[in-house]
């Protein structure tokens, strides 16, 4: 995610660092350093301008230049206005006050429009509410199939529209409305028309819907890898239609960044939530500061931690910590955190919200392989009870019959007890000892 994007900056940054002082001349070459990197990122250029603008106002500030440490400073300058640009701070989705609460999702077909709607749904039926949702489009009746197939892998329900009913359009959509209200469902999520390029007669069509339902959030949903395509399409539909919010798709996919770094500043309208995978619980609110961290290569602890405490066993995890204060790990505790990792998803994203500097450098450019997981897992389920807790007694004659039992080589188990020994070692260490007994406990 911003791989492109964060590489350059991270490079800004490091040149900053070097700097005894911050002059206008070094100032001068960071800022043609950003203004590359951004419009290699594919950043809208008057966002680029205007960003360009506001470091170099502040950064010459005679403050931070009598400060004592003026690099140190300017990173927090542009860190800051990194964060402006994404929008400053996370925005809450809105509910009405007098349910139901109607989200109407727009975009251009392939924006991955329609899987977001099941996305949604989702992440509201986590709120406790009960979603409804039904796909509107008079030029493609057929394409509520694919909904109603997205809301039966969800178990949620999907009001189906008639061809009767889309001869009468405004008559459907009250229809709907009373459908909704009379069963008590909130939200109502809107699937709407999805075309190839934006045309009048699509906005036509949206204006209609969006006057006879009245939604409390009109979403635009806008594929992040499309660039300033995506940017441009979102500042129509704002001009035509009217816009509360944002949702960008793809987002683990997009190298560059630029359309989540223009698209608050071109529409006004905030991003709300990013896609960040293809399965329906990829879907996360988004947090200005904490992506401007990320970029920055200064890690996002804090989605990490809220990630933790949503899917992981904290019970567990604090045997876990008290183990590991102890040094008496066993492949058994280490299998438990393999499943608990799987559940907070793949181990690349979990090494993306890392710091990028001090013992995590370099991280985030491993290879991995989220299979690797799995195959562990195998292998440790091949062994004794005896054998997780005791490796050392794990020879020449249980590696094969290991082998055997998890359908792996010989040097994967090789490979996976050196691991597990190299990490026991690392424990042992002062520094990771000291980080232990600084973790919080709630016994």
């Amino acid at each position: 995610m911003f791989d492109q994007l964060s590489g350059g900056l991270q490079k800004v940054m490091k040149f900053l660092r070097g700097e005894g002082k911050i002059t206008e001349k070094n100032m001068d070459e960071a800022l043609k350093m950003i203004r590359m990197t951004f419009l290699e990122a594919d950043v809208n250029y008057r966002v680029v301008k205007d960003f360009e603008e506001k470091i170099k106002g502040k950064a010459l500030d005679q403050k931070v230049l009598m400060s004592l440490t003026p690099a140190q400073q300017v990173i927090k300058i542009v860190r800051d206005e990194l964060t402006s640009i994404l929008g400053q701070e996370a925005k809450k989705l809105e509910f009405s006050s007098s349910p139901p609460s109607i989200f109407m999702l727009v975009g251009l077909q392939g924006s991955g429009k329609t899987t977001t709607c099941g996305k949604l749904a989702k992440w509201v039926s986590n709120l406790q509410k009960n979603p409804l949702l039904v796909s509107f489009d008079l030029k493609r009746p057929a394409a509520q199939d694919q909904l109603k197939m997205i809301t039966e892998i969800l178990k949620l329900p999907f009001y189906e529209m008639t061809k009767d009913q889309m001869a009468s359009p405004s008559g459907a959509l009250k229809d709907l409305l009373k459908h909704t209200a009379n069963r008590g469902y909130d939200p109502l999520i809107v699937d709407t028309a999805g075309r190839l390029h934006v045309d009048e007669e699509l906005m036509q069509e949206l204006r209609m819907v969006k006057d006879i339902l009245n939604p409390v959030e009109l979403i635009y949903v806008g594929d992040s890898m499309t660039g300033q395509d995506a940017v441009k399409s979102a500042q129509i539909f704002e001009e035509k239609i009217g816009l509360t919010s944002i949702i960008l798709t793809k987002l683990d996919g997009d190298a560059r960044g630029g359309a989540a770094l223009s698209i608050v500043s071109v529409t006004g309208k905030p991003i709300k939530f990013i896609g960040i995978g293809e399965k329906f619980d990829k879907l996360e609110v988004f947090h200005p500061d904490r992506m401007a961290s990320r970029v920055l290569g200064m890690g996002d602890i804090l989605s990490l931690v809220e990630k933790a405490e949503e899917k992981a066993d904290l019970e567990e995890a604090e045997a876990l910590a008290r183990k590991l204060k102890k040094n008496e790990l066993t492949f058994e505790d280490f299998k438990k955190q393999l499943v608990q990792m799987k559940k907070m998803g793949s181990l690349s994203q979990f090494l993306s919200h890392l710091p990028q500097g001090g013992p995590f450098k370099g991280l985030s450019k491993l290879s991995i392989d989220d299979r690797k997981i799995l195959h562990f897992e195998a292998i440790i389920n091949s062994m004794t009870g005896e054998e997780r807790e005791n490796p050392k007694i794990i020879n020449g004659s249980r590696r094969s019959r290991i082998a055997r039992g998890s359908g792996r080589s010989v040097s994967e188990v090789n490979q996976l007890l050196k691991q597990f020994a190299e990490m026991k070692k690392m424990m042992k260490k002062s520094h990771f000892q000291k980080l232990l007994s600084s973790l919080p406990s709630s016994h």
